[in-house]
């Protein structure tokens, strides 16, 4: 007997249909990615918290000419591992979504992703 979809879960799905098929694939990467964070939250919080201290520069991964928004949060997340991104992960949303559902370019998104993670960085730096 199939499960009957909730409020929300019929509302997103509505949502799902009416977009176009790479508005579709960036909306399921960007919910993978929010998956992930969730789902690798609890597993590694003593882990990140280990290699935070092991890795205090962030590391020399440079931006490809041609990325788009989930690649970036993807290299930003591997160049920053000392950052804690429950610090951001509430402005990566947004940014995601003004992406996704404003049409902001990715460009212009990456840049301001790039800005969020170093200034979370200083401010790490900052505290330690």
């Amino acid at each position: 007997m199939p499960v009957q979809a909730n409020k929300q879960e019929r509302k997103l799905i509505k949502i799902f249909k009416s977009f176009d098929a790479n508005t579709k694939e960036t909306l399921i990467a960007f919910a993978e990615f929010l998956q992930n964070r969730v789902a690798s939250t609890d597993v590694t919080d003593d882990y990140q918290k280990e290699e935070s201290q092991v890795v205090s520069q962030p590391l020399d991964i440079p931006r490809p000419e041609v990325e788009s928004v989930i690649q970036a949060i993807k290299r930003l997340t591997a160049t920053y591992p000392m950052v804690n991104k429950e610090n951001i992960l509430h402005p990566i949303s947004g940014l995601m979504t003004s992406h996704i559902m404003q049409g902001k370019k990715a460009a212009e998104v990456i840049d301001k992703l790039e800005n969020l993670f170093e200034t979370e960085y200083k401010n790490t730096e900052n505290k330690r």
